[in-house]
């Protein structure tokens, strides 16, 4: 009985980063808080500032060779919910992205990443703006880490293609979720 539980412990010492043990973290935002008006959209009613809010992530399985980071909103009342960001290609080496990384005209993506199509109908960070009068909706934050230096996708990707991708490649993933209404 020792030996086999000491077998599994030894396993398990020297095993690669748990999912569980992968995070996601902002100093902008907190789990199940309220974003700033710093990280809302401009335009479609609100009038936010539209700044991606800076973000990191630790502990990530040995084996990554890549990151991709999304912004989904599950209670947008579309049917299918609403992609805010998607970033992708994110080299392995890169542990965060700093504030405003997601401008829209992309001059201030990292080298090689690719931001994709969010349902704005543009790439780059496109914040928060449920309608107004319903409950605060979720914003879903998450990184992957992924088994492929890069996915072979394009800017104009949907998030549902992208979305495809990133689950056929994930070797984990960790999430940071916080709320907005108006």
């Amino acid at each position: 009985m020792f030996r086999w539980m000491f077998a599994v412990l030894f396993i398990l010492a020297m095993s690669p980063a748990y999912a569980a043990d992968f995070r996601l973290t902002s100093p902008s935002i907190q789990e199940q808080g309220k974003i700033s008006n710093e990280q809302v959209f401009s335009g479609m009613g609100c009038s936010g500032k539209n700044i991606s809010p800076e973000i990191h992530w630790d502990h990530a399985p040995k084996e990554t060779k890549s990151f991709a980071v999304t912004v989904y909103d599950p209670d947008a009342p579309t049917g299918s919910g609403w992609w805010h960001w998607i970033v992708f290609n994110i080299p392995a080496t890169v542990r965060t992205l700093p504030q405003n990384a997601g401008k829209p005209d992309g001059s201030a993506a990292l080298d090689g990443t690719i931001q994709s199509m969010t349902d704005f109908g543009q790439p780059g960070y496109g914040g928060p703006c449920p309608p107004a009068g319903d409950k605060p909706h979720r914003y879903i934050f998450t990184v992957y880490a992924l088994k492929v230096d890069q996915l072979p996708l394009k800017k104009d990707a949907s998030g549902a293609m992208v979305g495809f991708y990133l689950n056929q490649n994930a070797l984990a993933k960790a999430s940071l979720t916080a709320l907005y209404g108006r």
